[in-house]
């Protein structure tokens, strides 16, 4: 019997916090240890963790999920054509992971029929988790947490992992941004939508990202009272080009998407 967006999901819930474990466990035991890097095609670093966390991820999910897809950073989609889908990486932050910075995070998502109705954000080095369920506030560490009221982009601290990710025009937005900000901020990976939702940051523009990297935030940021879109304003989904904005507010988002509109290219016709 197909599932239901309007089911209670305690079960996946559950699941959430026995993925993080079993993904913390292995990572944790290579995380500042020798461990033999290799760079995939885009140039980004891939480490035996990164694979075995997501093949342990996979198992996981096939084991208590059989009927339900996985998207994963590592390894080719499996039952793609599913209503539900489970998305994963691994190791979001493998540049930190690799150089021993403990910010790098697991990321978890759940999506029926191509809306995020799970998301988690888990740092196993810092013992830190948000969870998200759409319609339901977020958690952190099974506690509610909340965004700053920011409402004016004056007011903003402003978070992106790095300016060096921004591609010519994108960059030019970025900087324009950070120049009406009160504060910018660089690093952090995931961590920094997780610091949106518990109120210690307000504004995080990243680009370049592919839907494991974001599609689990999702339901963190909505649910803390955020909003999580790309460049353009429109929900992100498998097919978003992977320009990202989260703002505390809608008023604070409103501000920043009018500025990023009028700064970077549009989408291609």
């Amino acid at each position: 019997m197909p599932r239901d967006s309007s089911l209670s999901l305690t079960e996946e819930i559950g699941f959430l916090a026995l993925a993080a474990e079993a993904a913390k466990e292995i990572t944790l035991s290579w995380f500042r240890q020798p461990i033999e890097i290799e760079d995939k095609e885009d140039h980004s670093p891939v480490t035996i963790a990164d694979r075995a966390t997501e093949a342990e991820l996979r198992r996981l999910i096939a084991s208590h999920f059989p009927a339900d897809g996985i998207l994963g950073e590592e390894e080719a989609p499996s039952n793609p054509e599913s209503r539900r889908i489970w998305v994963v990486d691994p190791i979001d932050g493998t540049r930190s992971f690799i150089t021993g910075h403990p910010l790098y995070g697991c990321l978890i998502a759940l999506l029926q029929d191509g809306i995020p109705l799970l998301g988690q954000i888990d740092m196993p080095v810092l013992g830190e988790r948000w969870q998200g369920r759409k319609g339901a506030p977020s958690t952190l560490n099974g506690a509610a947490c909340r965004t700053r009221k920011c409402q004016r982009l004056s007011d903003a601290w402003i978070y992106t992992t790095s300016p060096q990710a921004f591609p010519g025009r994108s960059l030019a937005a970025f900087e324009a941004l950070s120049a009406r900000g009160r504060l910018t901020r660089y690093g952090g990976d995931c961590y920094n939508y997780g610091l949106l939702a518990s109120g210690h940051c307000d504004l995080v523009a990243e680009t370049g990202l592919q839907p494991f990297d974001y599609l689990p935030l999702v339901p963190v940021i909505e649910g803390a009272g955020g909003v999580i879109t790309d460049w353009q304003g429109q929900s992100l989904s498998l097919h978003s080009a992977g320009d990202v904005i989260a703002a505390a507010t809608p008023e604070l988002h409103a501000e920043a998407l009018s500025l990023l509109r009028g700064q970077a290219p549009g989408p291609a016709g």
